[in-house]
């Protein structure tokens, strides 16, 4: 713990605590758009971060995993939906799932427009050297981030919301094995994430290519 650098731990959480709580709420925006004011409901369309914390999956489970040397995961408590009440449940359930990998796209999008616009002639020297000011890494760090977290939600394992995809052109008499499968979804990601991180790097790679070559 003493090899700890606070302040980078610090910024991070400073940048990942607001991306994860726009994802969520962003879940909950469109949902209610559509018809389904059941995360409104429940005060979860709130910048409060305290309204998105999971006692399990935000706190303790982080910081076990960190603990025990094998990296960090941990999610927000998920805003709740009810498809039964949107208008085209299996239509809007795939526009509602998608809004939060949207919405990490779009931040990840106005950090490195602002990264190109603001340190367009410094910002390669800055990385050079290893030592960006404040607000450029604070940008670097949100666009890394954000296109981490999209890319990891778009993953068609349940309960991420990538899922979605695949329930939304499953043919409706394959809906009870799906769901079946779905019970499981949560332990076969924890699987990967920790037993087949080369499998996700072949995930993330491309992806954070892309956003390089835009920045």
């Amino acid at each position: 713990m003493r090899n700890v650098d606070w302040g980078q731990v610090a910024l991070l959480v400073a940048v990942i605590v607001p991306s994860v709580i726009l994802h969520e709420v962003a879940h909950g925006v469109v949902a209610n758009a559509f018809g389904d004011d059941t995360a409104k409901r429940a005060g979860r369309l709130t910048l409060n971060p305290i309204a998105h914390v999971d006692p399990f999956g935000t706190l303790l489970l982080p910081v076990l995993l960190s603990l025990s040397g094998v990296g960090a995961f941990g999610y927000a408590k998920p805003v709740p939906v009810n498809p039964g009440r949107l208008r085209n449940p299996r239509r809007d359930s795939l526009y509602v799932s998608l809004a939060g990998p949207a919405t990490n796209i779009a931040l990840a999008a106005v950090a490195t427009l602002l990264l190109r616009t603001l340190y367009a002639g410094e910002l390669h020297g800055f990385l050079v050297v290893g030592r960006l000011p404040l607000v450029p890494r604070v940008l670097l760090w949100a666009g890394f981030l954000n296109v981490v977290l999209a890319t990891f939600n778009l993953l068609p394992i349940p309960p991420l919301d990538g899922s979605a995809l695949i329930e939304r052109v499953l043919p409706a008499q394959w809906w009870p094995r799906w769901h079946q499968v779905r019970q499981y979804g949560f332990g076969i990601l924890l699987l990967i994430i920790f037993l087949l991180p080369g499998a996700l790097d072949r995930v993330f790679d491309p992806a954070l290519r892309l956003w390089e070559r835009f920045l």
